[in-house]
């Protein structure tokens, strides 16, 4: 009787360790990028929520560089119990294929946990581009070959990529010239420096309804809220054309699946919260949620898409 007492203690105490609860500690969710853009924002805003409903603090650390690389490396690298997660962009998975050298492997050393918002780009040009639509810039471009400029924030940004699949798309050829962040290109864009770009709908929206800037298409499946009079590329003649500026929490591999589970449940709650939708609004974010298998799904088909833009449109040669 004594013995089997015993074993019952032993496999009980097992089992408990075994199933640990998360969090125990303080949460570090690191974001990629300096502090002010959208993934930061949309970083806080979330570990606040989270911070309230898992009683534990959810902190951000800012750990900006080499467009994203070394945050994201710092949790491939961090300890397996769950206490460090990177939220980040679609750099993620560009990064990988673009770069000569990533030191981490994205499908091996990390995992995600749930993609949390999306947010389509909008197509705008400088008033100075004789052009009022998309069909007309392309026709522009195609009698100017090598004219037009299109900025982004920096090279394996989402609106970088977004330029690269619009020239293989439409069959034309333009000069990607990039910046060091949004800012410093959008005010290039709106003094005339270069011609044309893709950018977040809230980058883009104060300069558009000044008239500083055009808009001619949205990469959304469907129109954005924002700007309803303008067409997405698929409307104006480009099927599949979709392009998404989503959001992501990732933790490494070495997480177990119950804590990942528990994290993802916790994060779904937590974009159910009316106050944090309403705040992701504010930058133009939709918030999102999947599953764990879903969000997986999600990253890896990502990962093919940008491989082939990337492949078809010699970026990796180029660099």
């Amino acid at each position: 009787m004594l013995r089997k007492i015993f074993l019952l203690v032993v496999l009980t105490i097992a089992t408990s360790v075994g199933a640990q609860p998360w969090p125990t500690r303080q949460v570090q969710l690191v974001v990629p990028y300096a502090p002010g853009g959208v993934v930061d924002f949309i970083g806080r805003t979330l570990g606040q929520r989270l911070s309230v409903q898992i009683g534990q603090p959810v902190v951000v650390d800012n750990r900006p560089g080499a467009g994203g690389i070394i945050g994201v490396e710092y949790t491939a690298r961090a300890a397996s119990d769950g206490h460090t997660l990177v939220v980040m962009d679609p750099a993620i998975v560009i990064n990988p294929t673009l770069q000569q050298k990533v030191p981490y492997d994205l499908q091996k050393d990390l995992q995600t946990v749930a993609v949390i918002g999306s947010s389509p780009l909008v197509l705008v040009a400088n008033p100075s581009v004789p052009a009022s639509t998309l069909a007309a810039l392309v026709d522009y471009a195609k009698a100017n070959p090598g004219k037009l400029n299109f900025v982004s924030a920096g090279i394996g940004t989402t609106p970088h990529m977004a330029g690269e699949l619009l020239s293989l798309r439409a069959n034309v050829q333009m000069t990607h010239v990039p910046y060091k962040g949004s800012g410093p290109a959008m005010a290039d864009l709106v003094g005339g420096q270069v011609q044309i770009g893709f950018s977040s709908i809230t980058a883009a929206l104060p300069f558009i309804r000044d008239g500083r800037l055009r808009p001619l298409a949205t990469t959304g499946s469907k129109r954005s809220a924002a700007l309803p009079d303008v067409p997405t590329l698929i409307e104006a003649g480009y099927p599949g054309f979709e392009v998404d500026l989503w959001l992501g929490v990732f933790a490494p591999a070495s997480v177990s699946g119950a804590v990942v589970a528990r994290m993802n449940a916790e994060i779904g709650a937590a974009l159910q919260d009316q106050a944090l939708r309403a705040a992701f609004a504010t930058v133009g974010v939709e918030p999102r949620g999947t599953t764990v298998d879903e969000g997986a799904r999600f990253v890896r088909a990502e990962i093919d898409k940008w491989a082939t833009v990337v492949r078809d449109a010699k970026l990796k040669e180029a660099r």
